[in-house]
């Protein structure tokens, strides 16, 4: 892992979309920081695609697509992408699993979580497990007493255990049944919605993220990006990211942020004089500085 500012200026400005995760990479002890909004709406705003990629459930992604600066979402760790189109005023959905396949998958990750809970004290279904479309969350830290490695490596092994794929955010164990995980569904949506070959684009695009389960993401994206709290789990994370932030959470997003920006804007100022006005435009509206 290197320092994020040793990206190179030229590959900087060659990144034509940042996905990122959102808990703890986007966010900052829990909460969504105005200078993190501000800076995927900076993205967004410079043509760039924006798209979160999340363990979060699938009610949140609806809203999400609908009201943030975004081109889609990829939730619940690759189950399904959505995506707004705002000129159609249309949600467009699309999941790995079929309604009859996540219904059965549901009865089988009850039966999971009601071992989870009596094998491991201290652990909690999550808050947000009401909204969630098919995983089954399991939380370690985020509305209760910060379990130990050895407890939350526990949860992960009995989800293992009973067949169902399992990963580590920073906050929760999601399992799931199904051959499926962020990158897997970030290729539809990219294919889908952006019209893009991921495998083909991949250099010149970042994902940013800050724990295990985005190992698949890190190892993927030649430019990865993790913010600083990555840090925390480098003897956890099977492939870490290329760069890394010197700032945690929403800080370190801002940062990735705006090392795009700014190489964009740079790269800008050779074009004509509109190109470089609009860009300026987008530094002054946003409060962003490159």
């Amino acid at each position: 892992m290197r320092p994020l500012a040793d990206m190179p200026r030229d590959v900087a400005a060659s990144i034509i979309g940042v996905f990122a995760d959102i808990d703890d990479t986007l966010t900052t002890d829990g909460r969504l920081p105005a200078a993190s909004y501000a800076a995927m709406e900076a993205l967004y705003e410079a043509g760039l695609f924006v798209a979160p990629i999340t363990g979060r459930p699938a009610g949140w992604c609806d809203m999400v697509a609908r009201f943030w600066p975004v081109t889609g979402v990829v939730g619940e760790n690759g189950a399904f992408y959505f995506s707004y189109d705002a000129a159609e005023r249309r949600m467009r959905r699309s999941f790995f699993a079929t309604d009859a396949e996540r219904a059965d998958n549901r009865r089988r990750l009850d039966a999971v979580g009601a071992r989870i809970l009596e094998e491991v004290p201290g652990a909690a279904i999550s808050a947000d497990q009401l909204y969630r479309e098919a995983d089954l969350a399991i939380d370690f830290c985020e509305d209760v007493a910060p379990l130990d490695r050895a407890a939350v490596a526990r949860i992960k092994a009995i989800f293992e255990a009973e067949g169902a794929i399992a990963k580590i955010s920073s906050i929760h164990v999601n399992g799931w049944f199904g051959d499926y995980d962020k990158l897997s569904m970030s290729r539809r949506f990219a294919r889908e919605i952006l019209g893009i070959d991921l495998d083909a684009a991949r250099e010149r695009i970042v994902f940013a993220g800050d724990s295990p389960n985005d190992a698949p993401m890190f190892g993927f994206f030649p430019n990865a990006c993790g913010v600083a709290n990555v840090l925390d789990f480098q003897d956890e994370i099977d492939t870490p990211p290329a760069f890394v932030a010197s700032a945690r959470g929403g800080s370190g997003f801002v940062e990735i942020a705006e090392l795009i920006l700014s190489a964009r804007l740079g790269a800008v100022s050779a074009n004509p004089p509109g190109a470089e006005t609009a860009a300026r435009s987008i530094e002054a509206s946003t409060g962003l500085h490159p």
